[in-house]
């Protein structure tokens, strides 16, 4: 149990998962008193968590890594084109290990309140641990995929076998042998682990409720050659990621889908395909987030796929999506998941034919059967986006709540700032690129202009910052409006939150690209703090 203290901070930092150890760094190297504070019991934030067998990046190893320092990204080698949970957090513990980070994080500690004090200016927050901290600054590091939540399902807390939820394995893992296994949901988590579960279970039964759309990883050992061609131009990868639309480099497409004809679609699809990465298929062409008929044309090829990997045609045409358009949904990178449906042992089950009535002590209970499973495996996914946040009891000025200013739907400044809170910052809040760029891009950018800010505030002799109601109304309604322009409200996505009963249905991120939101806040900095109050 970690002592217990009371201390007066320059900056308290919630979460200590990539953003929050950067932000120690950032700050600390900066002259600030810093602390950060996260519930588990070391580094790594979602990569400390996500311990299911299978788990894994879908963006490149060597792009999903800190850039703050030339002489990090020379001496860490990824052995993978994309990276293992246990790879990764290896780097969380190196870069805690390399920078000395450990000492200015309480670990197993949970933030239960924030309050701001409009009188002293400052924050006073207080922990699981009875700790009662003064702040001048409090920072959200507190991850976009962060808060995991349990589906609408009576009799859960009956089945007397193990269960598990992908977001919280434990760290010895689970012994699949011989098992007869349910896992409910096919969303990230569900299709890099059935794969792997399906090794070694004597039975898996996989209940979907929606298929989604999966891509061939094609993951395999990094060649020396091509990790050194990407080190010797670190600084170009570099730059060529933070101006992209996804923070990745890659080709840009400059064509619709819809001016080459079906041969010439079909051949770009396949190379995408092969090449196992979702920016080569997504930015096959330049409209195929934004026209339907574009959109349509992937989706009969990665139907198509589906069709000629899976053997059942029952199964087969179970797995293939029609109520959303290709990556409107959270896409997927898979090893072998379409395959696996071909094993003898594994059945999927279409709950929207046979609903789950009840889980019971030994089953699952279905309008259809009831079937006995010694585990439960739960991959249904989070409260994204807002749940880690607004779980935090946070009040500003006047005493109003976080969570009911919120409760028609998130509003900030730039996913960086909201309105009446005065310094509350969030890193990769909603309303910014968060989850749909390159994570370590967007927390890298956030966690810059943060310290920047915290440092112009200081040098212009300044004690609070805060986003004005009318710039953070135009932001809303300027996120809102490029969401519209593309087919993402069209699905029922965990990124309009519509897997959470009773939350609002909102776009939740910024779809306006990585390089031109970069940009904006650049712009906004550039003009004395555009949209926010500055006050000493």
């Amino acid at each position: 149990m970690p002592q217990k203290f009371t201390a007066e901070l320059d900056v308290v930092v919630v979460g200590a998962g990539f953003a929050g150890m950067y932000l120690i760094h950032k700050l600390r190297g900066l002259g600030y008193s810093v602390r950060a504070f996260d519930t588990a019991s070391d580094v790594g934030g979602t990569w400390y968590w996500n311990r299911y067998p299978g788990a894994r990046c879908d963006v490149r190893s060597l792009e999903y890594s800190f850039s703050f320092d030339p002489e990090l990204e020379q001496s860490w080698e990824w052995s993978e084109k994309f990276s293992t949970q246990p790879e990764i957090l290896r780097y969380a513990n190196h870069i805690a290990d390399r920078y000395n980070l450990r000492p200015d994080i309480q670990f197993n500690t949970r933030i239960e309140s924030q309050i701001w004090d409009d009188e002293r200016a400052r924050w006073t927050v207080t922990t699981s641990n009875g700790d009662v901290i003064d702040a001048q600054h409090v920072v959200l590091a507190v991850g976009t995929l962060s808060a995991p939540k349990l589906p609408e399902i009576p009799g859960i807390e009956t089945f007397k076998g193990e269960w598990y939820q992908t977001q919280k394995f434990p760290k010895e893992g689970v012994n699949f042998f011989g098992k007869r296994v349910a896992v409910i949901g096919t969303g990230s988590s569900a299709i890099q682990c059935i794969p792997e579960i399906a090794k070694t279970c004597e039975q898996l039964t996989v209940f979907q409720r929606t298929p989604n759309f999966s891509f061939p990883a094609g993951n395999r050992p990094l060649g020396r050659q091509e990790v050194d061609a990407t080190k010797s131009d670190y600084a170009g990868v570099r730059q060529e990621a933070r101006e992209s639309f996804f923070g990745q480099t890659g080709p840009v497409a400059t064509q619709s889908a819809l001016e080459v004809s079906e041969e010439e679609r079909t051949r770009k699809y396949q190379e995408g395909w092969n090449d196992g990465q979702l920016i080569s298929i997504l930015g096959a062409y330049d409209d195929l987030i934004t026209n339907k008929e574009a959109n349509d044309s992937v989706a009969d090829f990665v139907r198509d796929k589906i069709r000629e990997i899976v053997k059942d045609p029952v199964t087969a045409e179970a797995l293939c999506p029609y109520n959303h358009p290709v990556g409107t949904k959270r896409p997927c990178l898979d090893t072998g998941y379409y395959n696996t449906f071909n094993m003898p042992h594994v059945r999927l089950v279409d709950l929207l034919k046979n609903e789950i009535v009840e889980i019971t002590e030994t089953s699952i209970r279905t309008t259809a059967e009831e079937i006995e499973f010694d585990i439960i495996i739960y991959a249904t996914g989070f409260d994204a986006m807002t749940g880690s946040i607004v779980n935090i009891d946070t009040h500003g000025r006047d005493g109003v709540s976080l969570k009911e200013q919120w409760k028609d739907g998130p509003a900030t400044y730039l996913g960086l700032m909201v309105a009446g809170f005065p310094n509350l910052f969030t890193v990769t809040g909603p309303q910014s690129p968060s989850v749909l760029s390159n994570m370590m891009v967007s927390i890298e950018q956030h966690v810059d202009w943060i310290a920047d800010c915290i440092d112009h505030l200081r040098k212009q002799g300044l004690r609070t910052i805060e986003a004005t109601p009318q710039a953070q109304n135009e932001w809303v309604a300027h996120t809102n409006e490029v969401a519209a322009e593309t087919l993402y409200p069209l699905a029922n996505s965990w990124y309009m939150g519509a897997n959470v009963p009773g939350k609002p249905q909102v776009f939740l991120p910024y779809i306006g690209g990585v390089g031109l939101y970069r940009e904006k806040c650049d712009e906004i900095v550039e003009a004395g703090y555009k949209g926010f109050a500055l006050s000493n």
